[in-house]
C-alpha cells in the first residue's frame, strides 16, 4: 500500500484478517496509525530510490493512492515504486478525474481523451501513462481508478459553509462528481481482483449535482446557512487561486463501467442517500426538511 492517508486506512482496515497489508510510510510518526489497522508498516520514501530497496520481494499487489511530487510535470515516485515492487504483478492506481479538465459539464465516459489544465493533473497523466506502458509489455496488470471529490462524515465541507465562502450562481456553476471514502477504498479492494489490465475506470457515484447544490445538500443537512452564490468574476477576486481552479471544471462522469465491469456495490450510491443518513438535521426517519 503507497499512500496510507486516509483512503489507505479505511482499505486496510477494511481488508484485516483477510490479506496481508504492508502500509509504506515516510515517518515513524504514521506508523502507529497504519498498525492500528492490523497492517504492517515499512518505512521507505518514494523520492529516495535506496530506502524502497527493502520493499523488494514483499508484494504481489499494489495499491498505489501516493501523489505525485508537488512540482514538475513527470511524476517520478510512480517510476522508482515500479523499480522497487518489481515482483508485484498487479496495480491499481489512485488517479484523479482532474486529467479531463473543464469539460464544460459534459457527461462522458472513459474513453474521452485527458486534456489537463495545470501541472497536478499533468503529473497523474504522467503516472498513468507510465503504469499502461509498463502493463503493454505484459509485466504487470495495471488498472486506473479516476477519482473525484472524496467526502466522508468527517470530511465534508463543514468549516467552508461556517467561514461563508461564496459559491458559484446557477448559471455560472460547474457539474462535480463524487464518492464516499469508504466505497473508494471497497472499489480499489475489487480492482486489485477483478480490474482489467490497461483498463481505466471512474471511481465515481451515481450523484449529479453542481458545485453548489452540493454545499446547499450539506448545508441544510447540518443547519447551516447555505453559501453565498457570486458570479463567476466576483468570485475569482473573493477566493483563492487554487480554490477558483477546482471551480473552473465542469464534467459529468459515467460510471457504467464500474457497475458492470468491477460490478462494485456502492455503499452510499449518491451523495443525498450519505446525508439523509448522517445530517444533523434529518428526522428521525432520515428524511431532511426541505
Amino acid at each position: 500500500m503507497l499512500g496510507c492517508g486516509d483512503v489507505g486506512l479505511r482499505f486496510a482496515r477494511a481488508v484485516s484478517g483477510r490479506m496481508r497489508v504492508i502500509g509504506v510510510v515516510r515517518r515513524a510518526d504514521a506508523a502507529g496509525a497504519v498498525r492500528a489497522t492490523g497492517a504492517v508498516p515499512i518505512r521507505a520514501d518514494l523520492d529516495d530510490g535506496r530506502s524502497l530497496r527493502r520493499l523488494a520481494g514483499l508484494a504481489t499487489r499494489v495499491l498505489h493512492s501516493a501523489p505525485p511530487p508537488g512540482e514538475g510535470r513527470d511524476d517520478p515516485r510512480t517510476r522508482r515504486a515500479l523499480a522497487a515492487l518489481h515482483a508485484a504483478r498487479v496495480w491499481v492506481y489512485l488517479s484523479t478525474t482532474g486529467v479531463y479538465g473543464d469539460c464544460g459539464g459534459a457527461r462522458f465516459d472513459e474513453t474521452r481523451a485527458p486534456a489537463p489544465r495545470n501541472d497536478r493533473a499533468v503529473r497523474r497523466v504522467a503516472a498513468e501513462r507510465r503504469l499502461r506502458r509498463r502493463a503493454a509489455s505484459g509485466r504487470i496488470r495495471s488498472t486506473v481508478l479516476r477519482v473525484p471529490g472524496i467526502y466522508a462524515a468527517e470530511r465534508l465541507p463543514i468549516e467552508r459553509l461556517q467561514r461563508g465562502t461564496p459559491a458559484l450562481v446557477d448559471a455560472d456553476d460547474v457539474f462535480t462528481n463524487h464518492i464516499h471514502a469508504e466505497d473508494l477504498a471497497h472499489i480499489a479492494f475489487v480492482a486489485l481482483w477483478r480490474g482489467r489490465s490497461q483498463r481505466t475506470l471512474h471511481a465515481v457515484d451515481d450523484t449529479d449535482m453542481k458545485m453548489g447544490e452540493y454545499f446547499d445538500a450539506v448545508a441544510r443537512a447540518y443547519g447551516l446557512t447555505p453559501p453565498p452564490r457570486m458570479a463567476r468574476e466576483a468570485l475569482r477576486a473573493a477566493v483563492s487561486p487554487m480554490l477558483y481552479s477546482f471551480m473552473s471544471e465542469s464534467r459529468r462522469l459515467d460510471n457504467r463501467r464500474l457497475h458492470r465491469e468491477l460490478r462494485a456495490r456502492l455503499r452510499w450510491p449518491t451523495v443525498d442517500a450519505f446525508l439523509r443518513s448522517h445530517g444533523r438535521a434529518a428526522g428521525p426517519n432520515g428524511v431532511l426538511p426541505p
